[in-house]
């Protein structure tokens, strides 16, 4: 057994210090010497040195401070290290009182000294191995809970809702009384509007902001995939399956999970879903564990859902279920007042992710280009715009020919037929800006996917894509 830390050994007797460094040194250990119990002392308190272990002869003789003394004075010096008490033949009453005062052990001084200090010393090792993992267990800890911390903080930073429009305040006043209650809640608006922000908040706002935010867009998985994705599964539950996987429902235990585009999901899916809510239990795909979680359930959806269910798309159970309260995300074109706010935040918030773009304010026409634009994308739309422009204007303002692409008419969809008529190359232009636009977002920014949804090859979808500066 080896021992791998440094010790103090406290004893007047030359020969005593001799046989015990020997034999600790052979071990392993580093060791040094006080001739006095108040010299042990006065080495621990300095702190100038780090032991792991003292160990401590009780008798000094007459004219020095005792080992029993001594032991009770180490309880109080901060750091100080765990110790063994070295004893005559006959003092074990005194030794017991020494354990009782703190120390570790005593060991005899006889003919098995050196053995049971072995003994001793191994089991000391152990203590110190283990309060060695406790000590690497609570850093870890604790830079695990900075690390939540940060990065809690930045998920409220990420999805933090911008505007004081009335229309704003009024949707802030809704999230906040929403967020206290941990029932469902089905948030309705228009694409890119900002549902998935106003879920946020009401994780964020409420008594489960310390649990985990787990999204799930339903758009974008179906059948057995969308199975496994909210509930996980068992290794072989389906080819490629090699092995378990825990689920969204699973991961938002204790937190939130927020089901967003609820109209793509199937019917079926759809009973599953609402038997979840309901009882808060489950199994893996191909499991046969009951799992149960405690998870407050966000829907969000652009659809009509009361047109869904009178069309047979969407089960009026659960929408009941869902509407324990029903939130409504305005769109921009009744928020214009937060146009500037949004555009600023979003300028900070590009130039932090790339440092070599200048900050530029918006001109007072550039604004009021923006705020003429019917925003049929929404704040997403908005985004997209200024990190373009962005980039691409010259001067140090954004002026509003950075912005020409933008007319109320292609906010409606189009240019109106006497603009097509007197301005053909820009009715045009306004289109393809717009389908670009639209299909990027209904592909989550994929340009593949985009092209080929419109039948083009991507260098095509490249080409336009560049020509407008998007």
């Amino acid at each position: 057994m080896k021992f791998q830390g440094r010790i103090l050994l406290a004893d007047d007797q030359a020969q005593v210090l001799d046989l015990l460094i020997e034999d600790l040194e052979a071990l392993g250990a580093s060791v040094a010497t006080a001739a006095t119990a108040e010299e042990a002392i006065a080495r621990l308190r300095d702190g100038a040195e780090t032991f792991d272990l003292l160990i401590l002869d009780l008798d000094f003789g007459p004219r020095r401070m005792d080992g029993l003394t001594a032991v009770g004075q180490i309880q109080n010096i901060a750091g100080a290290p765990p110790t063994i008490i070295l004893t005559g033949h006959g003092a074990i009453r005194t030794a017991v009182e020494a354990l009782r005062k703190g120390a570790v052990d005593f060991i005899e001084k006889d003919q098995h000294m050196t053995e049971r200090l072995r003994v001793a010393l191994e089991r000391v090792g152990r203590d110190m191995a283990l309060a060695g993992e406790n000590r690497r267990l609570r850093k870890d800890r604790d830079r695990f809970k900075r690390d939540a911390d940060r990065l809690r903080d930045e998920m409220r930073e990420r999805y933090q809702m911008v505007g004081d429009s009335p229309a704003m305040t009024q949707l802030r006043e809704r999230l906040a009384v929403a967020a206290a209650v941990p029932r469902p809640v089905l948030i309705r608006g228009e694409r890119g509007a900002g549902k998935e922000l106003a879920a946020a908040a009401l994780h964020f706002l409420g008594p489960r902001a310390d649990g985990p935010f787990i999204k799930v867009n339903c758009a974008a998985f179906a059948g057995e995939l969308m199975e496994s994705e909210l509930f996980g599964h068992e290794a072989g539950a389906f080819t490629g399956a090699t092995g378990r996987k825990i689920g969204r429902f699973e991961m938002a235990d204790g937190g939130t999970l927020f089901l967003d585009e609820i109209a793509n999901a199937g019917l079926d899916f759809q009973k599953t879903i609402l038997r979840v809510i309901e009882y808060q239990e489950f199994e893996r795909v191909q499991g046969t564990e009951t799992i149960r979680v405690d998870a407050r359930v966000i829907a969000a959806t652009n659809a009509d859902l009361k047109a869904e269910i009178a069309a047979g798309r969407f089960r009026d159970d659960l929408f009941d279920r869902l509407t324990f309260q029903e939130i409504e995300v305005p769109p921009l074109r009744k928020r214009l007042n937060d146009v500037e706010d949004l555009a600023g935040h979003f300028i900070r918030r590009f130039v932090d992710e790339i440092p070599s773009l200048t900050p530029k304010p918006l001109s007072k026409a550039a604004h009021k280009k923006l705020i003429e634009y019917s925003w049929p994308g929404n704040v997403r739309e908005l985004k997209n715009v200024i990190e373009s422009v962005l980039c691409t204007a010259a001067g140090e303002a954004i002026e509003a020919e950075d912005v020409r692409f933008l007319s109320p008419e292609a906010g409606e969809g189009g240019a109106s037929a006497e603009q097509g008529a007197n301005d053909f190359k820009s009715t045009i232009r306004n289109m393809e800006i717009a389908l670009l636009r639209k299909t990027l977002e209904e592909t989550g920014g994929n340009q593949t996917a985009a092209a080929k949804r419109l039948g083009m090859t991507y260098d095509q979808f490249r080409t336009l894509y560049r020509k407008h500066r998007l």
